[in-house]
């Protein structure tokens, strides 16, 4: 059995990229399905109350947000590496685009175009955290043409990008940037019902996203919540400890902190003990009835640290 825990649900869109990532690696991993809205009562002692999707959980060091996963599995799963040609850096920097206007374009297309049918406690879970406490679905459906025509420039850049014999992104070999840009065609073709036709106008693209999807998802095996929050229960996290010394907010190991995505999506606080802290992670210790002490990993990178 792998070490590498993943608690997902199929039909999230940020969990297929980390799991096309899995299929870069071609990793073995256990894989947890969550609910897709709150409560998630066997996913939040491994959390803090961390609502977003994917999670990854290696013994008791718990990973959220899908920077941080990605950037631990190239950590501890270096080859094939995702960043073929090197440029580790300004391929991790495209992801603050597609997971951020990008995707919610796509968010709202998407959601837009099926506020009828759609549950009212999804589509009020989603357009909370997505658009903020004011969100209006109505309005998203009203403006269906102007996000259709931001989503239309953009993956004609990607379709510019595989011009020229591209088989992947960055080349040869996929990497990162694949991974980042597919997700949110497989979430647009899998989940609008225009989806297929939109994308299809794109030559590049449409060949390199059969490619892309050929890679798989490495090699899942099914794990049962219970499972997973036992493994936590009989480990100890592995963190490492200490601030870099040009950290800009001045923290300190062992102080009292809250970590929370940056915006106003209705995520509660996760807090804790600090732990780590650089340029790129922060993470917090806490102690949990159900499993424990654990270390919860976060990017420092759309997260706001606040000490409490």
């Amino acid at each position: 059995m792998s070490d590498v825990i993943c608690h997902h649900y199929p039909q999230s869109p940020v969990s297929e990229k980390v799991r096309v990532v899995f299929g870069i690696k071609d990793l073995r991993w256990c894989s947890v399905e969550i609910p897709r809205i709150p409560p998630k009562p066997d996913l939040m002692p491994l959390t803090g109350g961390y609502r977003r999707t994917p999670v990854m959980q290696v013994g008791a060091d718990v990973y959220c947000d899908s920077q941080c996963i990605i950037a631990e599995l190239e950590r501890r799963f270096p080859e094939p590496t995702l960043y073929p040609g090197g440029a580790a850096g300004i391929a991790r920097g495209v992801s603050r685009w597609t997971d951020g206007d990008f995707f919610r374009q796509a968010v709202g297309v998407v959601l837009g175009s099926a506020i009828a049918e759609m549950p009212p406690e999804f589509a009020a879970d989603r357009g909370r955290l997505y658009f903020g406490p004011d969100f209006d679905l109505n309005q998203q459906a009203a403006d269906m043409p102007h996000l259709m025509a931001q989503l239309r420039g953009q993956l004609a850049w990607a379709d510019q990008r595989l011009a020229g014999g591209r088989q992947f992104m960055l080349g040869d070999d996929p990497g990162l940037q694949d991974a980042l840009v597919y997700y949110l065609v497989w979430f647009l073709k899998g989940r609008w019902s225009e989806g297929e036709s939109f994308v299809s106008q794109f030559t590049h693209l449409s060949k390199w996203e059969a490619r892309v999807r050929n890679l798989g998802h490495g090699e899942p095996s099914d794990m049962s919540s219970e499972e997973a929050l036992a493994i936590a229960r009989e480990a100890e996290p592995r963190a490492e400890e200490g601030v870099d010394d040009n950290d800009p907010q001045q923290l300190r190991v062992g102080q009292h902190i809250g970590v929370v995505p940056d915006g106003d999506g209705g995520d509660p606080v996760v807090t804790g003990e600090l732990l780590f802290a650089d340029a790129h992670r922060v993470t917090v210790v806490r102690e949990d009835p159900q499993v424990g002490r654990i270390a919860i990993h976060f990017p420092r990178i759309g997260y706001r640290v606040t000490a409490l």
